[in-house]
């Protein structure tokens, strides 16, 4: 099972791969997935596709007509096509609306968000998910600015609040915090560490890739306990990173980590 479609790059290679069985595809974005079936389509018989959040995995599985499945992927990342498409809001340096909704069919977007969150919570939240320790400043600068009109207008009002010291743009630890929320990521994340490896059968293996310190700290705490309890054995004792190679030819790969547990 691959958790997180995206485009199909993962669902790819595991069906390429594949001699027996078939690999089941399954992502929240209706939009991603129709290109992973376009990009998949070579391998189509090996693979069921699935739209639906983690919360949605067991359903997936039953849909495939499948009890269990040998391996589950998870790649915690933002699609390349949802941060290069200006229309989804996802990206500070296009001119977008500022929706950020993996699903465009449902559910808050980014701008009900900061146009209607009071500045408290709202700073509480660019702290709790982002990490951004200037999180008052800039919920205050966002207030008072109000309406925020589009993707650039609020990298804009965060750059004049924060003003850039490093190679980050100001902004990009608040449009995080803001992807989480609207998309609701951390309790889909406690789902899927809660569900996944209750669909892995003994002797399959559980791999999530994260991107950020607070979605790896929940994965690592999760695979210790499972290991504690005696369900799965841990594989990699350290998170497994990409190479200086890789990172040059994949520079959005700098920050990934993966972690892997075998059942038992």
């Amino acid at each position: 099972m691959d958790a997180t479609a995206g485009l199909g790059g993962h669902t790819a290679e595991i069906a390429r791969r594949l001699t027996t069985g078939v690999v089941i595809a399954n992502d929240r974005d209706p939009e991603s997935l129709a290109m992973a079936r376009q990009h998949t389509s070579q391998w189509a018989e090996k693979i069921r596709y699935h739209c639906g959040t983690f919360s949605d995995l067991p359903q997936a599985l039953a849909g495939s007509g499948l009890g269990s499945v040998n391996g589950l992927v998870a790649d915690l990342g933002v699609s390349r096509y949802q941060l290069t498409t200006p229309e989804r809001g996802f990206s500070l340096q296009s001119e977008g609306p500022l929706d950020m909704r993996m699903d465009s069919t449902t559910g808050m977007t980014a701008a009900d968000l900061v146009n209607q969150t009071a500045e408290k919570a709202l700073a509480d939240l660019i702290y709790q998910y982002g990490e951004e320790r200037r999180a008052r400043k800039i919920a205050r600068a966002i207030v008072r600015a109000r309406p925020i009109r589009s993707t650039l207008h609020l990298a804009d009002v965060v750059e004049r609040a924060v003003p850039r010291t490093g190679r980050l743009h100001p902004a990009t630890k608040t449009f995080m915090a803001l992807r989480i929320a609207v998309n609701d990521e951390q309790r889909e994340l406690d789902w899927l560490l809660e569900i996944g490896p209750e669909l892995v059968a003994t002797g399959g293996r559980m791999v999530v890739i994260s991107f950020m310190s607070l979605e790896d700290r929940k994965v690592k705490e999760r695979f210790r306990s499972l290991a504690r309890e005696g369900r799965a054995v841990i594989l990699t004792k350290h998170p497994v990173q990409p190479s200086e190679q890789e990172t040059r030819g994949n520079p959005a790969s700098r920050s990934a980590k993966l972690r892997a547990l075998e059942m038992k």
